[in-house]
């Protein structure tokens, strides 16, 4: 039996229809719209595309955004001086940094100086902090991890009690969901390219959240069967067959896999459209959380 499509295009457009109307409403009573300010540094075509795709959307639901395109020969001092600038700009309610940055930026210093009011992305020291800890509550959440659990709700995944595998450790997916699991009340394990035996671990998991950045690592076989299965990977593969000569796929090997699990996300259509979904939601949030602690004396943004 077939599992149950997890269609993340049709969440994201209905949510981004919701922030549309939330947009408006802001306008309507502050007289300006949300602001979002991107950094882009480096020659990754991937990341060009990304900050594109985030400008499009942005435009799609009303809100501003600001890109400063950077070469790959920009330096520390450069990026952080945009930071700063957009951090000061009044227009601008949220900043994002493009990752990866160059080699030679430090990307953990460019991130601690981007306002914690305006770290729309999640990244900021303090909000990652407040996410790991037991009783606190980050700002902002980092958009992918808040779209796979955004996800998991839609698909009427129960999450408390689960046992979750995590396949992946990176600080932009894999350690900020398994965070972001045990917080709903899930039993977390996260495997990595040095765990033994991940089969074994896997089949045990209620929920997969697969995100190691590796084509089809993720075989049916390994499944619990009904198990929930959220694929963040987007990988290129060569593909003769298709007529651009490749195609994407995800870290789970769709074909076996849907034929075990209970729920899954397919690449594309899964989780890519919410991590813009959720990084527009942050924004909203973001110029909403200021308009209201903006004194009357207050010049607005032109």
């Amino acid at each position: 039996m077939s599992a149950v499509i997890i269609d993340g295009r049709a969440v994201a457009d209905r949510i981004q229809t919701e922030i549309a109307a939330d947009v408006d409403r802001f306008v309507g009573q502050y007289g300006y719209p949300p602001g979002l300010g991107v950094v882009l540094a480096g020659d990754n075509p991937a990341s060009a595309q990304y900050v594109r795709m985030k400008r499009r959307a942005c435009e799609k639901v009303g809100m501003t955004s600001v890109a400063h395109l950077m070469t790959n020969a920009s330096t520390q001092e450069e990026v952080e001086g945009i930071v700063a600038a957009l951090n000061a700009d009044p227009a601008i309610h949220g900043i994002l940094v493009q990752l990866p940055l160059p080699k030679h930026i430090d990307e953990e210093r460019v991130l601690r100086l981007v306002s914690l009011d305006k770290d729309v992305d999640g990244f900021h020291p303090i909000n990652i902090g407040m996410l790991g800890m037991k009783g606190r509550e980050p700002l902002f959440t980092p958009a992918t991890p808040t779209g796979c659990m955004v996800l998991l709700a839609e698909a009427g995944v129960k999450i408390e009690g689960a046992d979750a595998v995590v396949i992946g450790r990176s600080n932009i997916v894999g350690l900020p969901v398994a965070m972001m699991l045990m917080k709903a009340n899930a039993t977390v394990t996260v495997c990595h390219s040095r765990t033994r035996n991940i089969a074994d671990i896997v089949r045990r998991a209620d929920i997969v959240i697969a995100a190691i950045g590796q084509p089809e690592y993720v075989k049916g076989e390994w499944l619990k069967p009904g198990a929930a299965v959220i694929d963040v990977g987007t990988n290129k593969i060569d593909d003769p067959g298709d007529e651009k000569g490749y195609r994407f796929v995800g870290d789970v090997e769709f074909s076996t896999a849907v034929e075990v699990a209970g729920a899954i996300t397919k690449v594309p259509g899964g989780v890519g459209p919410m991590t813009i979904t959720m990084l527009l939601k942050n924004t909203m949030k973001a110029a909403q959380r200021m308009a209201k602690l903006e004194k009357p004396s207050m010049v607005k943004p032109s």
